[in-house]
C-alpha cells in the first residue's frame, strides 16, 4: 500500500510506523468500557446455566459447516488452512465436535479462537488517511465455525428478526428496500402515514460496549450457556 498519514502530519512509507498508525486509529474507536451496574457476576452466570437446556453440538452439523468452507480464503492466527479441515472432515468433524462441546459446556474459549490478524481494507477517501480504512480480523477458521454453531441457535430462538437484513445470509440491500417499498405502498393503499428515521451510526461495531450486547441476550432469554460462552 501507498504513503499514510501519522499523527505528526507527514507521510510514512515504512512499514512498521505504517501498522502503528494503524493499530493506534483502530484501538481508539473501540469502546471497552465496562459498566458498572453490568448484570455479570458469577453467581447469576451459574443460575442462568443451571436454568437452561444444556447444549449440544452434533457432528453432522460440524461436518456440514466443513464442507461449505472456501478453501480460497485467508487463513486465520493459527495458521489452519481451509483445505486441510476440508479434505479431512471425516476425522475433523468427529474431534472438533467434542472440542465445540467442551467449550459451550465450560464457556471456556481457546486462547488461539481469540487471536486475530488485523487486515486494513481501503472504504473511500483520501487513501493517505488512516480512517478511511476498516479492520478485518482474520480469526482461527474452526473458531469462526463454533460461531456459527452459536449462530443457528439465535436464529433458532428468533432473537434475530426476520426484518433484520444486515449481515444475514440469504438478504441484501434490494431486498431490504423491496420490503420497505411493499410496506409503504400498503400504507398509502390504506390511506395511513408513515414516519421514516435513518440511522447511521459510524463504527457501529466497534463502539457498542459488550456489557450492553450482553445484557440484550439476557433480556432476549438466550442460554445460559450461549451468554456465558459469548462473554469470555
Amino acid at each position: 500500500m501507498g504513503p499514510i498519514l501519522v499523527e505528526d502530519g507527514h507521510l510514512t512509507e515504512r512499514d512498521k510506523e505504517k501498522a502503528e498508525t494503524f493499530n493506534g486509529f483502530f484501538a481508539s474507536v473501540f469502546n471497552n468500557t465496562d459498566r458498572p451496574w453490568a448484570a455479570w457476576s458469577l453467581e447469576s452466570e451459574d443460575h442462568e446455566c443451571r436454568n437452561s437446556n444444556f447444549p449440544f453440538v452434533d457432528t453432522e452439523i460440524v461436518r456440514d459447516q466443513l464442507y461449505q468452507l472456501n478453501v480460497h480464503k485467508s487463513i486465520g492466527s493459527d495458521g489452519i488452512h481451509h483445505r486441510v479441515l476440508k479434505e479431512l472432515v471425516d476425522v475433523m468433524a468427529v474431534s472438533l465436535s467434542i472440542i465445540y462441546q467442551r467449550s459451550w459446556e465450560s464457556g471456556e474459549v481457546p486462547a488461539d479462537w481469540k487471536l486475530t490478524n488485523i487486515i486494513q481494507i481501503y472504504k473511500k477517501g483520501v487513501r493517505e488517511d488512516p480512517g478511511n480504512y476498516r479492520p478485518v480480523s482474520l480469526t482461527s477458521v474452526p473458531g469462526k465455525i463454533m460461531e456459527k454453531i452459536i449462530l443457528v441457535q439465535l436464529k433458532n430462538n428468533a432473537i434475530i428478526r426476520h426484518s433484520q437484513h444486515g449481515f444475514t445470509k440469504g438478504k441484501s440491500c434490494l431486498i431490504n428496500l423491496i420490503s420497505f417499498y411493499d410496506k409503504v405502498t400498503h400504507l398509502m393503499d390504506e390511506g395511513n402515514a408513515g414516519d421514516v428515521v435513518f440511522l447511521d451510526f459510524n463504527k457501529a461495531f466497534n463502539t457498542v460496549p459488550h456489557s450492553i450486547l450482553l445484557d440484550k441476550l439476557s433480556i432476549c432469554k438466550m442460554s445460559g450457556f450461549t451468554v456465558h460462552w459469548v462473554k469470555n
